[in-house]
């Protein structure tokens, strides 16, 4: 009698659950452990005739071989019947190398999906667990601590339920070879750190599950979030006498969204810069405008707050 792999079946029952309703779906692959075990699923339902879907590599070109390594994973991926389609990128600075590897990244994925084709992406548990000690060392609220959504519009994530361990046994189980980037043991990036480091240091010290209550956190914050930001679209207001009375929770989050509506830049607002615009409001003394990350200003003006673009980019175009 063969005892099914338990492991390999919840990592196959997650992607089901993330096809659930769909056609088609392109699929992220770096190549890595995680994504490569994500294709290995998701091929099990397209054989099956169940979904149709197309893996797409992205070349960032950020090292060299990088296209030997892309070439290498789409080849994998068509041994398992799917697809598979590689794509070079030019990778800005804006952000900082990770962030605009990222920005590139999507870019190129959501250009080969098309319209309403959702895109698989292989976040595990771990890219969770980075991802909310960053937001916290960021200090940018409750929001950055959300960490990333299983649904997120079109981006999918079915694995953020695994650990990393987890798909590194599916692709075992799987007969694949997959490929360990340099990258994520190069002690520059701060994520490497936070997962060769820190994290490993804080199971240490708390008795372990650390990845887990992380997670844990970020999905009981967004339910909070999400009913406070329904509150605070409700609440629109630029009138300072009107955005005084709300409660603070709420206050912080309108302040956001009018920052962004005018053009400030979600990745890089703040809390310290949401808290200097709340001093316009409730601590008000003459303060000049305060200047937000977009060439964005916010000013007072009597008992408004008004925004604008900031005189400096005005001066260059």
């Amino acid at each position: 009698m063969v005892v099914p792999d338990q492991r390999l079946l919840a990592a196959r029952r997650l992607v089901s659950e993330a096809l659930a309703g769909e056609t088609e779906v392109v699929i992220a692959v770096s190549g890595g452990a995680d994504s490569l075990a994500l294709a290995a699923c998701v091929a099990y339902y397209a054989q099956r005739n169940e979904v149709s879907a197309k893996a797409v590599i992205v070349d960032h070109q950020l090292q060299d071989g990088s296209g030997v390594v892309a070439e290498r994973a789409a080849d994998i991926v068509r041994g398992l019947g799917l697809s598979a389609l590689v794509v070079q990128v030019s990778v800005g600075e804006q952000g900082g190398p990770e962030a605009a590897a990222r920005t590139a990244r999507y870019a190129a994925l959501e250009s080969v999906a098309g319209p309403g084709v959702p895109v698989l992406l292989a976040h595990t548990r771990d890219d969770q667990a980075e991802t909310v000690l960053l937001g916290l060392g960021r200090g940018s609220g409750a929001r950055s601590l959300w960490g990333m959504r299983a649904v997120d519009g079109r981006w999918r994530r079915p694995f953020l339920g695994l650990d990393r361990s987890d798909t590194e046994h599916v692709c075992r189980a799987e007969g694949i070879e997959w490929w360990a980037d340099p990258h994520n043991i190069d002690p520059r990036f701060r994520r490497v750190r936070l997962r060769n480091e820190v994290l490993p240091l804080l199971d240490e010290v708390l008795g372990g599950g650390v990845r887990g209550a992380l997670a844990r956190t970020a999905e009981q914050l967004f339910a909070d979030s999400e009913a406070l930001d329904q509150i605070a679209a409700e609440s629109l207001t630029y009138d300072t006498v009107q955005l005084a009375s709300l409660v603070p929770a709420v206050r912080s989050r309108v302040m956001r969204l009018l920052a962004l509506d005018a053009g400030a830049l979600a990745g890089e607002l703040t809390a310290k810069h949401i808290s200097e615009m709340d001093r316009l409001v409730t601590d008000w003394r003459g303060q000049a405008r305060i200047e937000l990350p977009g060439h964005v200003s916010v000013q007072r003006l009597q008992n408004r707050l008004v925004f604008g673009v900031t005189p400096s980019r005005r001066r260059d175009q």
